[in-house]
């Protein structure tokens, strides 16, 4: 390992020519290398390698890898280890492989912005919004495959495309996607175990790669707050948690082939991103060149040695945290794991009346159905908005084994309606209010709680409908929590709703601890016809608020007395991937680079 010391953006041995424009064009290899391995001198090879989780994760860095090869004739190719296909869809109702199909296209149209031609998929399922890097990885690597088989094919296609600089995302844990973090964690092993002979030695012996050792490893790093402006890049800058070099690259510098700057052919890239609300975006970057950051790169390994800072140990780890920080020892960076752990404001709590007379399932709040104290949600994510624009209020209530819950949102405009008969889903694209339950209040994921959406209106005058989504069983609530009733009033005019929800405690995936259940609500404000959102409100509103069980609220239910305890039920989570084998474009693209698709052997 060595201290790193500043040196230019990438040298002059690495410049290896324009880029090619035809679609199984050669690439020359690096460093002048002449060697017989077929990887070393066709269009496999590529300077610099982008590994992602999803499509869609590498476009903030589009600019960069665009001026790369404009200005130093640096070619880029990119990793996408899913399809995406447990994201959201704003542009129809599909999901799953129909859905991945559509975000391949997507992708593939974003990156051509920046030149890029090669986007190698793993096809590993992309399942909900998650926080957890380990039930990402189960899901990765379920069996029979190995538990290093992304490991491994990753470390493959490295040693195919022989890139000179590995670019991934930040591996760090808070507030971030599972699959983010995991992308980072693979992309750190796989560039570690890529030079060495001993490193799935099948793949030297049998399939006749070489070892390839990458020169430099960069972590995309999207919350450093560094000076903008254009000589933001030629400033020395430290993340101030892991003590590392930051590096930037300015998209206000324009494009040679584009004619405009690479802050515009970003968001034009970002635009092709229908599915995932992008399209939503301006047409044109309205932020003056002055004052346009840079894209910021947390520098791991220079000169194919990992750079070093300062140790700061954390105590009194969370298990989630602490499995983090165990991970940064195994790979020989305990400095990633510092200040990984933020400092969590204390969580609310309340305490649940328990009512003699079950409430009525109505919409409406009646008189004695709710003694308890109003819970105030406050702004939580997303645009904050004036308290006739999005405002709400929920409160609680058990009757024998059975929670009540009634939240009354303000609202001035309503968000599309989505269709009750096949698109009770992914609620947070329209107005909607979710519930959350941790029973036993010890979850360090959201796949061992129980996390409902409610549609206050839909179209057709279909009325309220529920599912459940990212938790322990996902699907319509008739289905996954057959005892739970639901109802909603909406004002006409409009200016408002309630949603009110009968939750048994018995549909929760473990028996509740009455003094440890814990609870967020939450409240999504879209404003919009494009099925995308705009603000969000919760109880306990901080970090990932709907997807962070550490973050939640504590239910006290006094008098409650649980059934006898079980082991919570596994997780059901939607694994099923589009596959390359069926996208022409993965087919000729193998073709012509001669990898196999998926990053497989064959």
């Amino acid at each position: 390992m060595t201290p790193y010391k500043p040196r230019r953006l990438l040298p002059a041995a690495l410049v290896a020519g324009a880029l090619a424009t035809g679609a199984c064009s050669t690439h020359t290899a690096p460093d002048g290398d002449d060697s017989t391995s077929p990887a070393r001198r066709t269009a496999a090879h590529t300077d610099v390698l982008f590994i992602g989780a999803h499509p869609d994760d590498e476009f903030q860095s589009l600019a960069a890898f665009g001026q790369w090869r404009e200005r130093q004739g640096l070619s880029t190719g990119v990793v996408t280890i899913t399809r995406g296909e447990g994201g959201g869809n704003a542009a129809g109702p599909e999901e799953g492989p129909a859905l991945g199909v559509i975000r391949e296209r997507e992708e593939r149209a974003a990156v051509a912005h920046a030149g890029i031609r090669n986007v190698f998929y793993l096809d590993k399922p992309d399942f909900w919004y998650t926080l957890s890097a380990p039930l990402t990885a189960k899901a990765w690597n379920r069996p029979p495959q190995q538990p290093t088989d992304t490991l491994a094919r990753l470390v493959r296609l490295i040693r195919a495309t022989t890139p000179k600089t590995v670019v991934t995302m930040d591996p760090r844990p808070f507030g971030q996607h599972g699959g983010h973090q995991e992308a980072g964690r693979l992309a750190v092993e796989a560039f570690r175990l890529a030079g060495d002979p001993a490193a799935f030695p099948e793949q030297i012996t049998k399939e006749k790669h070489a070892p390839w050792k990458p020169g430099r490893l960069l972590a995309q790093n999207w919350t450093f707050d560094g000076p903008a402006g254009e000589r933001c890049a030629a400033r020395q800058v430290t993340d101030p948690h892991t003590g590392l070099p930051v590096m930037g690259v300015w998209p206000g510098v324009p494009s040679r082939d584009h004619g405009k700057t690479w802050a515009q052919v970003e968001r034009d890239a970002a635009r092709t991103y229908i599915t995932q609300g992008f399209g939503t975006l301006p047409p044109t970057v309205g932020t003056p060149a002055n004052r346009l950051p840079c894209e910021w790169f947390t520098v791991l390994a220079e000169d194919g040695r990992q750079v070093t800072a300062p140790v700061h140990p954390q105590t009194g780890l969370r298990p989630l945290y602490a499995e983090f920080r165990d991970w940064t020892q195994k790979v020989h960076m305990p400095w990633l794991a510092n200040d990984a752990q933020p400092a969590y404001p204390p969580a609310p709590a309340t305490t649940v009346p328990d009512v003699a007379e079950a409430p009525v399932v109505d919409g409406t709040a009646g008189p004695d159905e709710y003694p308890g104290e109003t819970l105030h949600l406050t702004h939580w994510d997303g645009k904050e908005c004036t308290p006739d624009d999005c405002s709400a209020d929920a409160r609680l209530a058990r009757h024998g084994d059975d929670l009540y819950v009634l939240v009354h949102v303000t609202d001035d405009r309503k968000g599309a309606p989505l269709d009750a008969r096949n698109d009770c889903k992914r609620h947070w694209r329209t107005d909607s209010v979710e519930i959350d339950l941790d029973p036993r209040g010890r979850s360090d994921d959201t796949s061992t709680t129980f996390r409902t959406g409610i549609l206050p209106f839909t179209a057709h005058e279909g009325g309220p409908c529920a599912e459940r989504d990212a938790d322990n069983h996902q699907g319509p609530a008739s289905s996954t929590a057959p005892g739970m009733t639901v109802a909603s009033t909406v004002t006409d005019p409009y200016h408002g709703y309630t949603v009110e929800a009968k939750i048994p405690l018995a549909d929760l995936p473990a028996p509740v601890d009455p003094a440890r259940l814990t609870a967020n609500i939450l409240v999504y404000d879209s404003d919009t016809q494009d099925k995308t959102g705009k603000s969000r409100l919760a109880w306990s509103p901080y970090g990932s608020a709907q997807a962070d069980p550490y973050v939640w609220g504590t239910l006290h239910l006094p008098g409650y007395t649980p059934p006898p305890d079980h082991p919570a039920p596994a997780a059901e989570l939607p694994l099923e991937a589009a596959r390359s084998q069926d996208s022409p474009a993965s087919v000729s693209q193998s073709t012509c680079t001669g990898i196999p698709l998926g990053g497989g052997t064959s």
